[in-house]
């Protein structure tokens, strides 16, 4: 379905008699509707101080009617400022909570000993692997001097 303009949308219905999409007589005949897009709005964004001050006006409100005014007024849904108190609140805990005393524990130091930790296990699997192959490799040549079937000679895969 095709947007029409506002403007064609209206002078369709001045009229009971008048068919739809038929321009009024007073209108331009000749104007074309315009062809451009409407742009989309983008999402807003709210600073720290900005959600602060809108959250402080909505606990002055003492009514219902006063806090939905505030809304429309500022263009917000009620879930916003549920979610903006929660955050805040999260915010006030944290900087309540005690504090470790201490060195805090290093991000890099942990992660340094987990790659070292990694390294040394990638080695000793290299080595196990080597050992294994060497095994296979005995193996392959005593069934050839003794004059065994191989794997190979099966069908089957090594």
């Amino acid at each position: 379905m095709t947007a029409l303009p506002i403007s064609s949308m209206t002078e369709s219905f001045d009229s009971p008699l008048a068919e739809p999409g038929a321009r009024r007589a007073s209108g331009s005949a000749s104007a074309a509707p315009n062809p451009e897009v409407v742009a989309v709005g983008k999402r807003r964004r709210f600073s720290g101080a900005e959600k602060q001050r809108l959250l402080e006006a909505a606990d002055r409100c003492k009514t219902p009617e006063e806090r939905g005014a505030l809304m429309r007024r500022e263009g917000l849904y009620a879930s916003l400022l549920v979610r903006w108190r929660k955050e805040r609140h999260e915010v006030q805990r944290k900087a309540l909570a005690p504090q470790r005393r201490g060195p805090k524990p290093d991000a890099t130091l942990a992660e340094k000993r987990q790659v070292e930790k990694m390294t040394r296990e990638i080695t000793r699997l290299q080595g196990e692997l080597e050992r294994a192959r060497t095994i296979i490799d005995v193996q392959k040549k005593l069934c050839t001097l003794l004059g065994l079937p191989t794997a190979q000679e099966n069908g089957e895969d090594t």
